[in-house]
C-alpha cells in the first residue's frame, strides 16, 4: 500500500488507558482515518469526555456499532474478553485484527476458529502472529492478524534477544523491573489507588508473572537449546508510565563484544537503541522507544531496559505493526518526543 494511501480503522474498547493512547496517535497518524471508537460503557458521548487531553483534537464519539468498512480492527479489551468479542461478532475475512490482549500471544492459543457467518460447513481460522517487531518484522509484514505483546514481556525481551540470537543464555538470568500504574488498566483495585500506590512500592507475581510465558516462546524461538532460567521479580511503581528492568547473567563476553552484538542486532530497528551509558525513564516516556544499557561487570553481564508501558509497551507498538502490515513508513505517525523534564 502506497504511503500516500489511507485506510480506515476501528477501534474496540477505545474508553481505557491502551484504546485512549491509540486514539492520541492514531488521530495523528498520516495515513488513517478513524471510522468508529466502540465502547459499550460510553456509547454516545464524546471521546474527549473520556479522554480530556484530546478536547479541541477530535470530535469524535463513542459508539455501540460496528462496521466491516474498514482495514483494519483494534482489540483494546481486557485479557480473555477478545476472544470472547470475537465469538460473539464475527468480523469480515477481509479485516485484519492487531488484538493488544494475551489471549493470543502463546503459540497453543495463536489461532481462533472463526464463528460461521456463511452456510460453509467447513471451520475457518484466524492465525495470531506474535508481534514483536525486532523479532518477527518479516512475518508481522505478511500477517493478518497479530498478537501484541505484553509490556513487561516487550521490555525484557528487547534487552535478551540479542543474546539469544548469538546463543548466548545458558546461564540463569536474574531480573528485577518496575511498571507503572497505567500498566494494571483503568479498572480501580486495591493495589491502583492513589493513596495505597504513592509514595510505596511492592512486588508481586514474583518468579510467576504470566509475561514470561511470551517471553519464554520469543528466547526459544532464537535459542532453541540449553535456555537458562529466567528469575523475574516485578515491582509496581509509584509513578504512572514506564517500565526499567534490570537484567543480569554471567557471560564470556566483554563488554566491547556485548556492546557490539546489541548493536548490530538492532541497527535496522527504527525504535531501539544501545549505548553504554546510564539511562533513565523520562528518556522514553510518551515515546514508542526502548534504550538499552549495556555494562560488564566482573563476570556479569548487566543490561538495563526502559520502555513506555502504554506505548512501546501497548498501543505504539500495535501502531509499529499496523505500519509494517500495511507497508508504511515504520515510523510512521510514532515520532514522538520525550518529556524530559
Amino acid at each position: 500500500m502506497s504511503n500516500a494511501q489511507k485506510i480506515k480503522v476501528g477501534i474496540i474498547g477505545g474508553a481505557g488507558y491502551t484504546g485512549g493512547e491509540l486514539l492520541r496517535i492514531l488521530i495523528n497518524h498520516p495515513n488513517v482515518d478513524i471510522a468508529f471508537i466502540n465502547s459499550s460503557s460510553n456509547t454516545g458521548n464524546f471521546v474527549y469526555q473520556v479522554h480530556t487531553d484530546l478536547f479541541g483534537d477530535t470530535d469524535l464519539k463513542f459508539t455501540g456499532e460496528l462496521s466491516d468498512n474498514i482495514y483494519v480492527l483494534f482489540l483494546c479489551v481486557g485479557h480473555g474478553d477478545a476472544r470472547k468479542f470475537l465469538d460473539a461478532n464475527p468480523i469480515a475475512a477481509h479485516v485484519k485484527i492487531i488484538d493488544l490482549s494475551q489471549d493470543f500471544r502463546l503459540s497453543q492459543n495463536s489461532k481462533f476458529r472463526t464463528p460461521h457467518i456463511t452456510a460453509d460447513p467447513e471451520p475457518t481460522f484466524r492465525e495470531f502472529i506474535y508481534g514483536l517487531p525486532e523479532l518477527n518484522r518479516e512475518s508481522i509484514k505478511s500477517a493478518h492478524n497479530i498478537a501484541n505483546p505484553g509490556c513487561f514481556a516487550t521490555c525484557l525481551q528487547l534487552g535478551l534477544i540479542p543474546l539469544a540470537a548469538k546463543g548466548l543464555l545458558t546461564n540463569e538470568v536474574h531480573i528485577t523491573a518496575t511498571t507503572g500504574s497505567t500498566g494494571a488498566g483503568q479498572k480501580p483495585t486495591d493495589t491502583t489507588h492513589f493513596t495505597w500506590r504513592n509514595d510505596n512500592l511492592s512486588v508481586y507475581k514474583v518468579f510467576d508473572h504470566q509475561h514470561l510465558n511470551e517471553i519464554g516462546e520469543s528466547l526459544t524461538q532464537l535459542q532453541p537449546t540449553g535456555l537458562g532460567a529466567l528469575n523475574f521479580v516485578p515491582y509496581r511503581g509509584d509513578y504512572t508510565r514506564g517500565i526499567i528492568a534490570s537484567m543480569y547473567t554471567e557471560s564470556d563476553l566483554t563488554e566491547e563484544e556485548a556492546l557490539k552484538f546489541y548493536t548490530e542486532y538492532y541497527a535496522s530497528h527504527p525504535f531501539t537503541h544501545v549505548t553504554g551509558r546510564n539511562i533513565d525513564l523520562k528518556q522514553v516516556v510518551n515515546t514508542n522507544k526502548c534504550f538499552i544499557q549495556v555494562k560488564k561487570l566482573g563476570n556479569k553481564l548487566f543490561i538495563v531496559s526502559i520502555i513506555d508501558n502504554l506505548t512501546k509497551g501497548a498501543s505504539g507498538q500495535a501502531v509499529q505493526n499496523m505500519n509494517l502490515m500495511f507497508g508504511f513508513e515504520e515510523d510512521a505517525g510514532l515520532r514522538l518526543k520525550a518529556v524530559a523534564f
